[in-house]
C-alpha cells in the first residue's frame, strides 16, 4: 500500500457513522472517506494524486516520505543546560564522548518504541 502512496503511512479508521476515513501519518490534511475501507483508500488515492498534480502545476516540490528520505546521520538539539550539564558528567565517567552517549540513548529509545509498536 505505500508504495502506491509513495511510501506514507496510511492511518484508516472507522468512525462514529460507521464511514472509513483514511489519512497519511506524516501529512494529516490529506485525507479521505468512504463507506468501505477500500474506498476509503480508493479515494485518498485520488485525493494524492490531485495533490501532487497541484504541487507540479505550481512548480513546488511533492513532499517526501521520511521513509524515502536520505539522513546525514546529523542533527543539532537544543536543550536545558542542566540536561547538558548531567549528560557530559554521564558521559565522562563511562569514558565516552557526549556525542556517543546520546546516540547510545537514542538508539535504546528507537529500539523500545520499536518493541511497543510490533505488540
Amino acid at each position: 500500500m505505500t508504495d502506491e502512496f509513495d511510501g506514507f503511512s496510511i492511518h484508516l479508521l472507522k468512525d462514529d457513522d460507521e464511514d472509513f476515513i483514511a489519512h497519511f501519518v506524516e501529512l494529516p490534511n490529506v485525507s479521505a472517506c468512504g463507506s468501505t475501507a477500500e474506498e476509503a483508500l480508493a479515494e485518498l488515492k485520488v485525493a494524492w494524486e490531485a495533490m501532487k498534480e497541484s504541487y507540479y502545476k505550481h512548480k513546488e516540490e511533492i513532499p517526501v516520505a521520511p521513509t524515502r528520505k536520505e539522513y546525514s546521520g546529523q542533527f543539532n538539539v537544543r536543550i536545558d543546560k542542566r540536561i547538558h550539564r548531567a549528560l557530559a558528567i554521564e558521559a565522562a565517567r563511562a569514558g565516552i564522548s557526549l556525542n556517543a552517549l546520546v546516540a547510545q540513548k537514542l538508539q535504546r529509545s528507537v529500539k523500545q518504541n520499536s518493541e511497543i509498536d510490533a505488540i
